[in-house]
């Protein structure tokens, strides 16, 4: 019978825990980061896209929505990366591992409003109001859970465990 290697603590000293941190940080990143970028790049073609110029006053406050949150989600996730190619070998790794988790959180949350926007945009277009804001409301719930309220609730669970 083997044990379990989850149940035994890593052996890694503190530099060696930042390293794989920021590490894993940046793996994650660079997901996010192809995502983010393909949906930038159709955002910035879109304004010359034919019969662009027939999108109402609704559509285009959508595109902008949608087009910022892009910019910011690309912003907040490419950030960590540049700040560490400043920083790197001034021993702040801990600084830079709470400000990668910060800009990833922020990065999140811009694009759940950008893919929200952008996909509510084209129900916009191509169906009724009423189906623009289901989608919306299903895209950000969506968005909202997988993203954000599950692994906060994992969080608070694993706290309490913690705690008995």
């Amino acid at each position: 019978m083997s044990d379990d290697p989850e149940s035994k603590p890593r052996r890694e000293t503190r530099h060696e825990r930042l390293d794989r941190q920021l590490m894993e940080l940046l793996q994650g990143f660079r997901v996010a980061v192809t995502g983010v970028q393909v949906l930038f790049a159709f955002l910035l073609t879109v304004p010359f896209a034919a019969g662009f110029d027939k999108v109402d006053g609704t559509g285009r406050t959508l595109f902008y929505i949608a087009l910022f949150g892009a910019a910011l989600a690309s912003i907040c996730f490419i950030a960590p990366v540049f700040q560490h190619r400043i920083l790197f070998q001034l021993g702040q790794k801990d600084l830079l591992i709470r400000r990668a988790n910060r800009f990833g959180i922020l990065g999140g949350f811009a694009l759940a409003v950008s893919i929200t926007a952008s996909t509510t945009l084209i129900v916009w277009t191509l169906a009724e109001e009423a189906a623009a804001v289901v989608t919306a409301a299903a895209v950000l719930a969506l968005c909202a859970w997988a993203w954000f309220v599950q692994p906060y609730l994992t969080r608070l669970s694993a706290a309490r465990e913690a705690d008995q």
